[in-house]
Formats: C-alpha cells, structure tokens, sequence
C-alpha cells in the first residue's frame, strides 16, 4: 500500500463539474417528444428525477416505459444530448478548484455515469485532465446506479486512496448511495440534476456551490 494519508475527491461529471443542464433538459423532452409527452421544465425535471432512469420516466408516463421505448428514448436522448453539450463548459470556478485541491497536495478523480469514451475527449478538451489520479465513465448499459461503478473505481485506485478518507462530490442522491456502499462520504451539490428537497433526504451535506462542496469535503476527510 502506499500513502494514504491525503484527502480524495472523488467528483462527479454531469450537472456537478460540468454545468450541462440545458443540455440534459433538452435531450429528455427530446426523448419525450417520441412517446408523445409533454415538454418539462427544469424545475419539473430537478424535482423529478431519479436513478434509475426509466424510474424517472415511469413518474411522467405513469407507468414503466417498455423495453422498445427506453431504447428509443435513450437513443434519442444520447444523440440530442451530443449536439448540443458542446455549447455547455465548466460549473463556474471549477477549473480552480481543481487545480488549489491539487496543489494542496490532495487528490482527486472523476467518475462519471456518462459513457467512458465520450467523457474522456471532453474532459481533455477542457485541459484539466492532469488534475485527476483516474478519469472513468461508464461501461456497459446506461440508466443504472453508480454504486457497482464506485467500488471498481475505488478498488483500482486503493494502492494510494483510502475510502474512509473519500469524499464523492455530486449533483444525484445516487451519489450518496454510491458513496456510502463504497465505504466513502459524501456532499450533494444543487446545481445541477437533483433540487435540494429531493437531495435532502440522502442523509448527507447538500450545498449551494462547488466552493462549499470543496470546504465540506476538507472537513469530512479531515
């Protein structure tokens, strides 16, 4: 084992270091649009949402989409959602943040939901990629928890990360989920997929910026 003495971070992508709300919306009512839904507002959709996502779908539809419909609304939502996150950047001050963690002598990570090879060109293209111990995105389906997903990567980085001094930073109640199977802490940030009353009840600090998540994740990891 090597030094496990430092704080890690162990950040999300989505709606947390990545600010593609607008995005995000736009794909789900683009995916809705071919079940012949309603478009929702961000407020409808922060509100709603959950993991897994067809859960999410069953709250509008009233009912499970069949198998034939998630597909096509996950195709549909991959494909708009692909388009248009290049007009999104960065959550405002991330990129320092990032950088004052490590240089404090901390570490840090991604693990992101988002699929593996698209995450990585995008978190390169933003020049933060040497931040990071380990950059993941999923493999395999999407829709599920990240909780499976959160031990291999903490697995893979246990010669230098210790999970009790682990502290995942996300914008989902799932984060929390994942965190506390992985043996690690967390703090649930509002600005992005979830509101702070469907974040609230995980049990964990919820914030309003990513300056307090960085500040909370120093004090649980101390």
């Amino acid at each position: 084992m090597g030094n496990q003495s430092a704080a890690h971070i162990v950040w999300d992508w989505n709606g947390t270091l990545f600010h593609d709300n607008d995005a995000v919306v736009g794909a789900t009512n683009a995916a809705f649009a071919e079940l012949g839904l309603e478009p929702i507002t961000l407020e409808r959709y922060r509100a709603l949402y959950c993991v897994p996502v067809p859960k999410f779908y069953e709250r509008l539809l009233g009912r499970l989409p069949t198998q034939a419909e998630w597909e096509t609304m996950d195709l549909v939502f991959h494909r708009y959602y692909a388009e248009h996150r290049v007009h999104c950047g960065l959550t405002e001050g991330a990129a320092e943040l990032l950088a004052g963690w490590v240089s404090a002598g901390r570490s840090q990570s991604i693990l992101s939901m988002y699929g593996h090879a698209d995450l990585i060109p995008l978190v390169r293209g933003f020049g933060i990629e040497a931040h990071f111990l380990r950059v993941d995105g999923r493999t395999g389906p999407s829709g599920g928890s990240k909780a499976e997903h959160m031990v291999r990567h903490l697995g893979a980085l246990s010669a230098t990360v210790d999970p009790a001094r682990t502290v995942v930073i996300g914008d989902a109640a799932d984060d929390a989920v994942a965190a506390r199977h992985a043996g690690a802490r967390a703090v649930l940030y509002t600005g992005g997929s979830h509101s702070r009353a469907s974040l609230e009840g995980a049990g964990v600090p919820v914030v309003d910026t990513l300056t307090e998540a960085v500040a909370e994740a120093q004090r649980l990891a101390a």
